[in-house]
Formats: structure tokens, sequence, C-alpha cells
């Protein structure tokens, strides 16, 4: 396992660290004081594991602004990991987004992943604020000239949800990467195939960034298939089949999704995969018994 980074280090300088795999945990401000609780419950367990890194999200439409700024600060101030803030270009105007990457800066949070973000809710279509930007691609760009930032972007495995080819989706990704990304965190995905192809195609067309395997353990079968319906990500028969059985026993859903997790997450690292990002939903159990297995 690697050893926990020093919070002033950037994520392009723990990628790859030692020639080891890159593991990293994602977090999200909560919305409730218990939310609050369990949160800083899970990032004690999971702190115990030193993580390359970390990260927290960013509310749709800016709606944890403040809290994603505040938190990801407290994460390297208190606890002396590298961590990173995901910014959005939602609901914002680039002037707005220059004054969030300057409160990032001021406080010491030199990573960032820049992302166009979802639609608010109620809405089917992305439509950019008037002064602010369209595509990721611009704002990696605009985060790049504000400040010395290490820049994260998203890639995804089985395609974009709204893109029509996957050739265009990789063409979308490199433009992010040549405005200014440094690395590449996926999403969510279950069939490593799809990955392998997805990376084999990307440095074919010349992307030479680490792309690390965004996962997320299974634990409430329900939840899950609410997840994949959104970000387009598909289950594999064999897990659908082991899932479904278990689809009403809490218990024997998360071991099933444990047990899957550990097998991806050991496939990938034979192949030579340049880090797992977890998907932790603030809980720890799940990954941290994941962790141990796959690094013991």
């Amino acid at each position: 396992m690697n050893q926990s980074p020093t919070s002033s280090r950037r994520i392009d300088e723990v990628l790859g660290h030692g020639g080891k795999p890159a593991v990293s945990f994602e977090f999200f401000p909560p919305k409730t004081e218990s939310g609050w609780a369990q949160l800083y419950s899970a990032i004690g367990e999971l702190h115990a594991i030193k993580p390359s890194y970390v990260s927290v999200t960013y509310g749709a439409g800016g709606s944890t602004r403040a809290k994603t700024v505040d938190l990801v600060a407290r994460i390297q101030r208190e606890l002396g990991l590298c961590a990173m803030a995901h910014l959005t270009c939602v609901g914002h105007t680039a002037d707005e987004l220059g004054g969030i990457l300057d409160d990032l800066w001021q406080q010491g949070v030199q990573n960032v992943l820049a992302l166009r973000g979802d639609p608010p809710a109620g809405q089917t279509d992305f439509k950019p604020t008037d002064g602010g930007f369209a595509h990721a691609d611009e704002l990696v760009a605009f985060a790049r000239g504000r400040h010395d930032f290490c820049i994260g972007v998203a890639g995804y495995p089985e395609g974009h949800p709204q893109c029509l080819n996957k050739t265009r989706d990789l063409e979308h990704l490199k433009r992010k990467l040549d405005n200014g990304g440094h690395f590449v965190v996926t999403q969510l995905f279950f069939d490593n195939d799809e990955f392998y192809r997805f990376r084999d195609a990307a440095r074919k067309m010349g992307i030479t960034a680490p792309i690390v395997a965004g996962i997320m353990p299974v634990t409430n079968v329900t939840q899950i298939k609410r997840f994949i319906s959104m970000c387009g990500a598909k289950i594999p028969h064999p897990l659908l089949l082991k899932l479904e059985a278990v689809e009403h026993d809490p218990a024997g859903a998360a071991r099933a999704g444990i047990a899957y997790a550990i097998d991806q997450c050991r496939d990938l690292l034979n192949h030579g995969v340049d880090g797992l990002h977890f998907y932790t939903l603030n809980k720890s159990t799940a990954t941290v018994q994941i962790c141990r297995e796959v690094f013991k």
C-alpha cells in the first residue's frame, strides 16, 4: 500500500509513486448533522488505509460549493491527506468559478477534478450559464490558466450516456487533457473488459495520461440500479444473477458486492491499472474490507 502523502503534494506526483498504483476515496458533503457524523467516521476508518489522495464532490448547481471547499481544506489541514476538490460548470459564470478556484488555491488545495456536471434536478438537458462554460475542456483550460493546479478529468469506459459514439467520446477526453488535464478518473464500471478496451483505445489515440479506474462496491441492489441508469454503466450478467438472488437480503447483497469488487480490483491490478478510485458514498465498511483483502 502506498504511504500517505503530505497534504501539499499534487496528485500527478502521487500517481505512479514508487511504481505502485494509487488508491483513492471519494466523499461528498452531507446535508444533515447525522450525515456529517457518518462521514467523519468513514474518513477516520479509511484514513488508516493510507490513501494516495481523497476527493470531495460538488453538488448540482453548485449547491455544496462552500462545503466542498471547506471539507477539502479541512481534510488536508487536519488529516494531512492529499485532497482534490470537484468543480463543475453547472450554475456558475466564469467569474464565479474563478472565485472558487482562488479560494481553493488560497487554502492550499492544488488538485481539482474539472467536470461539466449534470443538469440540476428537474432538467434533462445541460444548459450552460450565461457567461459560463458549456464543456469540461473549457473549464480545464480556465483552471489551468488561473493557478498551477493539478487537474483531473472524467473518462467513460462505456461511453458518456449523452455521447453518440465512443470515438467521439475519446476525442472529448483528449481535448480535456490537451487543454491542461493531468490524469483521468473513470466513471464506475463493473466489466473490466470495457475498461481495458477503453484504455487501449485511449492509448492508440495518443492519450498518455494516467487512467484511474472508478470502483463502486455494490452494497444495495436498488441503489446501484438507480446509479447505473443515470451513468450508463452495465452490470455483467453473472453479477446481475448473483445480485438479483439476494436483492431482498441486504447482508447477502453486501457480501456478493464486496466479493465481486475484490475480484475486480485484483484483476485490474494484475493488468497494470494506474490507480483505484473508490466511490464510497461516505461509508467505509465495504471499501475497508476490499482494500485489506486486495492489498494484504
